[in-house]
């Protein structure tokens, strides 16, 4: 009888096997130092003026595109307004989460102050997000510590009801999860980016998730008041859908950074066998082709995980500078036209096969189980 799942370390010594005996679990021959030192100086500067003027410059976009759809009012315009919008909104979050690394400033107060603003505009708890995301950064590929896109053990995917794992592996399901997980957080975890006795939190970080829900309140009130204005339908075309698209841009390039690589399965560790060096080396640089500097090259992925210190707009220098220390444990990104329809596959495939991962073992690939990928799918 066949197995419900494939061995996928299996798989990924085979794919070892072919490539000249690469395997990118292994401890690197190289020092996260190494990598630093590779870094021009100037990489490291953050300059507020320049993080300012991508502000102005979104903002001044998103106030543009407001003013063109209310304009042209037409069943032909808004479609094209919402994906616009949405993906801006996605743009002014990419600055807020600089903010929540201390990449936009040296300031941690203009940090706070803008990330707050910038977050808040579109229904994220800065705060509350700043601290889980932080975790993700210290503990990224970690299957027991990691925060975000976490792979589900064996036994915690198999207790899974049939309805959530639809809603975790069918397209487009997970592209919607954004809203969940900041009140839920992910299946096999408890606590809320809202509740400031959650175990996300420590006690002095309590009133600055406080600060952060009551402005997420202050904003969901103000929209809530809009739409008495305007009406509800009004405000659903001006604001809710653009919405649902920048929680869509936010799922599909956070899960691509961690998952569904182009060639094969990248690992992930749990005990002694994780370091933060070779967590990082698990994330993925992704070409998003025209979107690459609307969102500020987030795609750039694997230099900002190691040093989310540097700005954004030093990325790409700095992951040129690093490649030649990283050799073959830095994967170049697939070239994209100017839309990245590409990354599709890469999406489904990923959902369709990366299921879970062992219960036990210390370096771990994806298992797919093949009685729920052919009721996915």
């Amino acid at each position: 009888m066949q197995e419900p799942y494939l061995d996928s370390m299996e798989k990924e010594r085979k794919f070892l096997n072919d490539q000249d005996g690469f395997d990118p679990s292994a401890p690197p021959p190289f020092r996260i130092n190494e990598i630093r030192a590779a870094i021009p100086e100037h990489c490291w500067v953050k300059n507020p003026w320049r993080s300012f003027g991508y502000v102005l410059r979104d903002l001044l976009v998103v106030s543009a595109l407001i003013v063109a759809a209310l304009h042209f009012n037409s069943w032909f315009f808004w479609p094209l307004y919402w994906v616009a919008q949405g993906t801006m909104f996605w743009a002014i979050f990419v600055l807020g989460h600089d903010c929540g690394h201390g990449s936009f400033s040296d300031s941690s107060m203009l940090n706070s102050i803008v990330g707050h603003v910038l977050h808040s505009s579109i229904l994220v708890p800065y705060h509350g997000w700043r601290i889980s995301h932080r975790t993700h950064h210290q503990n990224h590929g970690n299957v027991e510590k990691d925060e975000s896109w976490v792979p589900l053990t064996e036994k915690t995917f198999k207790e899974l009801p049939h309805s959530t794992r639809i809603l975790r592996f069918t397209v487009p399901f997970p592209m919607l999860a954004y809203p969940l997980y900041l009140w839920y957080r992910s299946p096999g975890k408890e606590g809320s980016h809202f509740n400031p006795y959650s175990n996300l939190f420590t006690a002095n970080e309590r009133k600055l998730v406080v600060t952060s829900t009551v402005c997420w309140t202050i904003m969901a009130v103000f929209l809530l008041y809009l739409s008495f204005v305007v009406g509800p339908v009004q405000m659903l075309k001006i604001y809710g859908v653009p919405y649902l698209i920048f929680v869509m841009w936010l799922d599909f390039v956070t899960y691509l950074h961690h998952h569904g690589h182009d060639k094969h399965k990248l690992p992930w560790y749990r005990g002694k066998e994780w370091s933060y060096l070779r967590g990082g080396l698990t994330t993925v640089d992704r070409d998003y082709g025209l979107f690459n500097n609307i969102h500020h090259d987030i795609g750039t992925h694997v230099i900002h995980h190691l040093f989310p210190q540097i700005p954004h707009y030093h990325l790409i220098e700095a992951t040129k500078a690093a490649k030649p220390v990283l050799g073959k444990y830095y994967r170049e990104p697939k070239k994209s036209g100017p839309i990245p329809f590409h990354l599709i596959e890469n999406l489904i495939r990923s959902l369709k096969q990366d299921h879970f991962v062992s219960d036990t073992g210390e370096i771990l690939y994806y298992q797919t189980d093949l009685k729920s990928a052919q009721k996915f799918y």
